[in-house]
């Protein structure tokens, strides 16, 4: 049994996504980072940097933090989507901090200048915005010709997916993405992703791409 402790947030959905698709059993307890509950005590305890998503392992008493060191475990953990195989296994890796460094960081600011607070910081609202189209350039070229980001489906497609579905919010036009837009619709189809979005709680229609 995994403990995750999460929000309605592209990292946060990391987590379930690749829960369900495990389809392993766990509890989700809600963390509204709105109303500060990433700052109590008990949360702190699990996760010191006050981010979600966190886990706990019910069989081993292991809490973890931060999103792309939780796939890696869970991956490991239960054996899918990281290939055994040394050069595959460290190309997912690549691509998963590839998400972590690059397209979560930028596509959060993006999110910051560009939707909720656009006309504030011109500079800063080109700056993310010419990044944010950068990276999508970047894994539109590496799409190309295969259906998963690493040829096979694994946590980095599940990594990269949830930050790729708020577009609207980085004012990006898939359609200048044809391979992203491909790749984002066939994750869109399954079933565990679909699930995995809505944890821990429906929030809505999921943009179509």
């Amino acid at each position: 049994m995994i403990d995750l402790y999460s929000w309605t947030t592209p990292n946060g959905r990391k987590v379930s996504i690749l829960l369900e698709e495990l389809g392993v059993d766990y509890e989700v307890h809600p963390i509204n980072i709105g109303q500060g509950d990433q700052k109590t005590p008990e949360f702190l305890e699990i996760s010191p940097n006050n981010k979600i998503p966190a886990i706990v392992d019910c069989d081993n008493g292991l809490k973890l933090m931060e999103s792309g060191a939780i796939m890696w475990y869970l991956a490991e953990k239960y054996g899918k989507f990281l290939p055994s195989a040394p050069l595959d296994r460290i190309k997912v890796l690549e691509w998963l901090m590839w998400q972590m460094g690059g397209l979560g960081p930028m596509a959060g600011q993006s999110h910051h200048y560009l939707h909720f607070n656009p006309g504030k910081a011109e500079y800063a609202e080109d700056r993310f915005a010419t990044e944010v189209q950068r990276l999508y350039s970047v894994l539109d070229k590496q799409l190309d010709g295969k259906d998963y980001i690493c040829g096979e489906y694994t946590i980095a497609d599940m990594a990269c997916w949830p930050w790729v579905s708020r577009y609207e919010w980085q004012q990006i036009d898939l359609a200048k993405y044809p391979n992203v837009r491909a790749w984002y619709k066939r994750l869109l189809a399954r079933d565990a992703v679909q699930k995995g979005y809505h944890v821990p709680k429906v929030m809505g229609e999921i943009p179509a791409g």
